[in-house]
């Protein structure tokens, strides 16, 4: 058994009994530890500041178990109620950022500032009017949510006195000093006295009893309840602890206080150590002690704060923190959901503060292509939250993909390899079982590309556009990587046409490109906008800042610099520098004008296959693309001629 710090004794002196102390032990339930981890990740961030907390104590284990304080998941609301016949506590406390500040965080200097703060309120009288402010403790913690281990140490302020307290009486069982109709009659007023201030236990209360009756009072009530016994008083605490001849903690910072207040003209004090118990559903106080101490005197008017004790010892029994490891119990793949948002949260936290995660989380992503380009970006989505990726592609794995494409292994290009999209889907919930990956084999029809060979390539092509539709319909963001240009052109249209969000990137041997494509506005807005935005729109934006001025709906999208309809064409640029450009949307667009968006929204699928089994110049002279080219080598061939030529 733990006991207060160690008093000295003169051996020529007759060695007079000292008062030991039953130490609290911490029992944080897992409720308490999952509180905490949502309060570190969605309240406090990084906030080290102390938080006020709330626990109970109570006296219903069995003989020779330790007295309990106890934190439930409700320990963060110190409003909470209180478990009937448990006596609350009140605390602080601090939680660090890392396991270095948890270590090197100065614990003395925390004891001593609670110490000083209880030492006030007992020369200010206010403990005797909310003796609650006696019972403080301090819980100083470090939460590893990788890990899911929590490292923390407990404190339980309690001053001291110098040179201990005398025993003047043996503890001994309440049922050997009290008559049965006593214990009947103190359990009774001690029942009435919680009813009238309304609370499940009182933590300290006086006692006045003879062979017929026993009163109770609160302990602000002492000089009017005590005035007629000078020398010596009962006092009741409502005690922890299970041990017949030691109290509980709670019984110390009330003896400093009473020395400190009626020191002076009290003797001896009988301690009431007052233990509720119920157990199996049979509640019973009998095993509550009674004892006599000599109340040691204190300087008239103390300055300083008494010496402090109260960091819990450790399992192995010395003085260092505990530590619980929840991982074991936590299944795997909650772990590993945890473990990636809580990366997230301290990116965004310490980075980007006004990042919306929950919007980046709740995003639901399809990623046209699965090969280089899809792999990367849905490795790189997967690692900033993304929940929902759906890959489309028709090829399947070969022997030159996986040392390219980082969802891949050897064995997926076997037996003539697995499609693509299916084994990245499948590979990526190995990766992260909390992702929802889907897969779609499937082909992209493209200008140019005729479908129109029988009935039965004309119906594969209907069902791979409805579809794509159907995909892009079901997302938020349409991610274009694709290996060719032409391949693009379908899905960019239908996006633009459905409003949705469009990156586009694309790789060449020595360079990249990567584009946003201007989010149209919703149709009834866009044409409420048209008249008054046409005359004005394009002098302004041109006459300005491209970059801070253009909005959003105005960009353009991966075909609007385009002067000839989508073909298979690339650049390649050796030079190391990024350029960033940006352009406004062009109304001769071969994907996004609207030209070619009516014609979409008006015929659909008609429109569609005009375009697959039509040559390039379908698309060019629908846009003015053919006139445009006329009127340009129109405009050279005037620049070129010479008048005084004969």
């Amino acid at each position: 058994m733990a006991t207060a710090d160690s008093e000295t004794h003169n051996p020529l002196e007759p060695r007079i009994p000292k008062l030991q102390f039953v130490p609290f032990t911490s029992a944080l339930d897992a409720g308490f530890w999952h509180e905490l981890t949502q309060k570190k990740l969605n309240e406090y961030r990084l906030d080290e500041t102390p938080k006020g907390i709330k626990g109970y104590y109570y006296n219903g284990d069995p003989f020779g178990l330790p007295a309990r304080l106890t934190l439930e998941f409700s320990a963060f609301d110190v409003n909470a109620a209180t478990p009937a016949h448990c006596c609350p506590a009140v605390g602080t406390l601090y939680n660090t950022n890392t396991f270095e500040s948890f270590k090197s965080c100065d614990k003395k200097s925390l004891l001593e500032k609670a110490a000083n703060e209880i030492w006030e309120t007992i020369k200010s009288g206010t403990a005797l009017e909310n003796p609650m402010l006696l019972n403080k403790f301090l819980l100083l913690t470090f939460a590893d949510l990788k890990k899911y281990r929590f490292y923390y140490w407990f404190c339980y302020p309690a001053l001291c006195f110098p040179d201990g307290i005398p025993i003047v009486q043996q503890a001994v069982c309440l049922g050997e000093r009290f008559s049965p109709t006593q214990i009947q009659a103190l359990q009774k007023a001690y029942d009435e006295l919680c009813q009238r201030e309304r609370v499940t236990a009182l933590p300290y209360f006086l006692i006045k009893y003879n062979d017929k009756s026993v009163l109770v009072s609160l302990l602000k009530n002492w000089n009017d309840f005590f005035q007629d016994q000078e020398e010596k008083v009962t006092v009741g605490v409502y005690d922890p602890c299970n041990f017949t001849q030691y109290p509980g903690w709670p019984l110390r910072n009330l003896l400093v206080m009473a020395a400190h207040r009626w020191g002076n003209h009290l003797h001896s004090v009988e301690v009431l150590c007052f233990r509720d118990r119920t157990m199996q559903g049979v509640r019973d106080i009998t095993h509550s002690s009674i004892f006599e101490i000599k109340l040691p005197q204190m300087p008239q008017s103390p300055v300083d704060c008494p010496k402090a004790v109260g960091w819990e010892k450790n399992q192995k029994g010395g003085m260092g923190p505990r530590m619980v490891n929840l991982s074991e119990c936590m299944d795997p793949k909650r772990l590993a959901e945890s473990s990636v948002d809580l990366n997230l949260k301290l990116m965004c936290w310490r980075l980007v503060p006004t990042l919306d995660l929950e919007k980046v989380v709740s995003s639901k992503c399809l990623l046209l292509g699965a090969g280089t380009l899809g792999c990367c970006v849905a490795r790189t989505l997967m690692g900033w939250g993304v929940r929902q990726i759906t890959f489309v592609d028709n090829a399947k794995i070969s022997y030159s993909n996986p040392v390219r494409q980082p969802l891949y292994e050897f064995e997926d290009c076997l037996d003539g390899g697995k499609p693509k999209a299916l084994a990245a889907a499948d590979r990526l919930q190995k990766i992260f079982p909390g992702v929802n990956a889907e897969g779609f084999n499937m082909s992209i029809p493209m200008p140019g590309h005729p479908v129109n060979f029988s009935e039965v390539t004309m119906e594969q092509a209907r069902k791979d556009v409805a579809q794509l539709e159907r995909l892009i319909d079901a997302h938020d963001i349409i991610f274009l990587l694709m290996d060719t240009r032409e391949s693009r052109w379908l899905p960019a249209v239908v996006a633009a046409s459905k409003r949705k969000l469009v990156i586009n990137a694309a790789l060449g041997f020595d360079t990249f490109v990567v584009m946003r494509h201007g989010l149209k506005k919703p149709k009834q807005q866009e044409s409420g906008d048209s008249c008054s935005n046409n005359a004005s729109g394009s002098a302004d934006l041109l006459g300005s800042s491209l970059f801070s001025n253009i909005p959003g709906y105005k960009l353009g999208c991966y075909f609007c610099n385009d002067v000839v309809a989508p073909g298979d064409i690339r650049g390649f640029l050796s030079r190391f520098d990024n350029v960033l450009p940006v352009s406004l949307a062009f109304d001769k667009c071969t994907a996004c004008s609207p030209k070619v968006l009516d014609q979409y929204e008006r015929e659909g699928f008609n429109f569609l296959a005009k375009v697959f089994n039509s040559s390039h110049s379908f698309l060019e002279d629908l846009t003015g693309l053919t006139l445009l080219h006329q009127e340009t080598q129109d405009a050279e061939i005037w620049d070129m001629s010479d008048d005084e030529t004969v």
